[in-house]
C-alpha cells in the first residue's frame, strides 16, 4: 500500500464546501492523502458555523448549491473579515463567473471534473502565501523595500512613490540581480489596488507554446492537452496588478494580444468564442534594451510606448557601493532569523574588499555570497581573507579538487560542474537566466544538470 507523502502542507486545514457527499468523498481522500487535514460541510450555513469555530488555512468551495450558493458564501466569508484563500469549483460555469469569483476575492478557480494535480498545486501555494501573509517578522516589511541611502536609491524610492498611486503602466528596466520584482511589489504596496492580487508572471520561464494559455486562459478542447477550461492570469488580476516579468522575452502573437489588454481591457482566451473586460494595472519589467529589440524587429513599437509611460530603472550596485555595508548587515541578520543561526559580524576589511568588487550579478549576487559566507567562513568573524577565497581571488580547495583528477575528461567534466553551479547561485538558481548568462539553449542546461546531477539543495525545515 502506498504511504502518504509528506509535504509542504503536512498539518494544514481545509475545509471543503460541497452539496455533493460524493465530491466531499472524493476531495477528502485525495486531500488526506496528500497530508492535509480536513473538514467538511454541506451547505453555506454550516461552512460559516465551521469556519466560525476554527478558521481553516484554505476553502475548497463548490458554486452551485442550495440555501446559498458559493458566491454569496464568499461574500459572506469576506464580510466576517475571513481572509483565508478560497478556491472555487463548478461544474457549470462560464468566462464571466469566474471573473466574479475572482473579483470578490477567490484564490484560483476550477470546473469540474477536478484535474488533481492542478488542484493540489494551487492549493500548496495558497496554504504558502497565507502562511507567509501570517507568519511575518519583524523585517518583513523591509524585504519590499530598497534598503540604502545612496542618491540613486533614494531617486528609485522617490519615483516609486510618486507612480504607484497613479493608474498609469510602469516599464521597470535594469540589470538582472537588481531587484526589478522589488519595484513591481513596491509599486502595488502602495498604490490603490493593495487589497486586490498582485499576480506575476515570468515571461521568459514558460514555454513559448503555452504562454497565451498562462496569461489569457483557454476553453476546454481548444488545443491538444486542453482538457479542461483554464481561467488566465489577467482574469486572476482582475482589480489588482499583473507584473510582467522579463517581457523582453515573449512572442509577437502574445505581445500582439497584451497590446489588446492595455488598449481595451478585452481578454480572449484561446479557443473562446466571447471575450472578457478586466480592469488590471500592468507593471512590466526587462533586461533587455527594448529600443534594440525594436530595432532588430523581436519587440512591438507600439507596445513599447504603451508600457513605456513611467519609465523606472533599478539601479546596478556598483552604482551604490556606499549601500554594501548596510546590505550585508540585513542580509546577515535575515538568514540568522530564518536559519535560527547565530549571526557574524563582517570585519570593516571585510566590508571594503566587498565594495571593491564588480558585482556582475547585483544585489542578488550579493545575498547569495554572504550566505555562503555564514556557512563556510571558520571564524566567529569573516575577515578579508574569507571574502577572496569565497570570490575565486584563491580558491585552494578547488585548485586541489580539480588537480586529484586523473584524465583530461574528468577535469573537464568536474571543472564544467564547478562552473554551472556558480552561474546558477549567481542567477538565484534561475534556469533561464543561467542559461542566457553563460550563452547556452536552456534544453541545453537541463541536460547539464541531468549530466552532473545538479540540484538545489534546500535547507532543513524546521520542526
Amino acid at each position: 500500500m502506498a504511504m502518504p507523502r509528506t509535504t509542504d502542507s503536512f498539518r494544514a486545514s481545509v475545509l471543503v464546501v460541497d452539496d455533493e457527499a460524493a465530491i466531499r468523498d472524493s476531495l477528502r481522500m485525495i486531500l488526506e492523502y496528500e497530508g492535509y487535514r480536513v473538514d467538511e460541510a454541506g451547505g453555506g450555513p454550516q461552512a460559516l458555523a465551521k469556519v466560525g469555530e476554527r478558521l481553516p488555512d484554505a476553502v475548497i468551495l463548490d458554486i452551485k448549491m442550495p440555501e446559498m450558493d458559493g458566491l454569496d458564501l464568499l461574500r459572506a466569508f469576506r464580510e466576517r473579515g475571513y481572509d483565508m484563500p478560497v478556491l472555487m469549483i463548478s461544474g457549470h460555469a462560464d468566462l464571466q463567473t469566474a471573473v466574479e469569483a475572482t473579483r470578490r476575492g477567490a484564490y484560483d478557480f476550477f470546473e469540474k471534473p477536478l484535474q488533481r494535480e492542478r488542484v493540489l498545486v494551487a492549493l500548496r501555494n495558497a496554504v504558502e502565501t497565507q502562511r507567509l501573509k501570517t507568519d511575518v517578522t519583524v523585517a518583513r516589511p523591509e524585504m519590499d523595500e530598497y534598503i540604502g541611502s545612496a542618491p540613486a536609491v533614494r531617486r528609485l524610492r522617490e519615483t516609486i512613490e510618486k507612480a504607484a498611486p497613479t493608474p498609469a503602466t510602469v516599464l521597470i528596466t535594469g540589470e538582472s540581480g537588481t531587484g526589478k520584482e522589488l519595484v513591481a511589489r513596491a509599486i502595488h504596496r502602495q498604490s490603490p489596488r493593495r487589497e486586490r492580487p498582485l499576480v506575476q508572471v515570468n515571461c521568459a520561464a514558460i514555454p513559448e507554446d503555452l504562454i497565451e494559455s498562462e496569461l489569457f486562459g483557454h476553453e476546454k478542447g481548444s488545443f491538444t492537452g486542453a482538457v479542461r477550461r483554464q481561467i488566465g492570469k489577467f482574469v486572476a488580476a482582475d482589480g489588482g496588478t499583473i507584473f510582467l516579468d522579463e517581457i523582453g522575452d515573449m512572442s509577437a502573437r502574445t505581445q500582439a494580444k497584451v497590446l489588446r489588454v492595455l488598449q481595451s481591457g478585452e481578454v480572449e482566451p484561446v479557443g473562446a468564442e466571447r471575450t472578457a473586460l478586466v480592469d488590471v494595472r500592468v507593471v512590466a519589467a526587462t533586461h533587455r534594451n527594448l529600443e534594440d529589440e525594436i530595432a532588430a524587429g523581436r519587440f512591438r513599437e507600439d507596445l513599447f510606448y504603451r508600457l513605456n509611460v513611467i519609465p523606472i530603472r533599478t539601479p546596478a550596485l556598483r552604482e551604490h557601493l556606499e549601500d554594501v555595508p548596510v546590505l550585508v548587515d540585513y542580509f546577515v541578520r535575515r538568514y540568522g532569523e530564518q536559519n535560527n543561526y547565530k549571526p557574524k559580524e563582517f570585519t570593516p576589511e571585510a566590508l571594503a574588499h566587498l565594495k571593491s568588487l564588480p558585482w556582475k550579478g547585483n544585489v542578488r549576487e550579493l545575498k547569495n555570497l554572504v550566505e555562503r559566507l555564514l556557512i563556510l567562513s571558520p571564524g566567529e568573524k569573516v575577515v578579508r581573507e574569507d571574502v577572496i577565497t569565497a570570490t575565486g581571488g584563491t580558491r585552494p580547495e578547488l585548485s586541489s579538487a580539480l588537480m586529484a583528477v586523473e584524465t583530461l575528461r574528468e577535469f573537464r567534466d568536474l571543472s564544467e560542474r564547478m562552473f554551472i553551479l556558480h552561474k546558477l547561485e549567481e542567477n538565484n538558481w534561475n534556469v533561464t537566466q543561467t542559461a542566457t548568462a553563460i550563452d547556452t539553449p536552456r534544453s541545453n542546461l537541463y541536460k547539464k544538470l541531468d549530466q552532473y546531477d545538479i540540484h538545489r539543495e534546500e535547507p532543513p525545515r524546521e520542526p
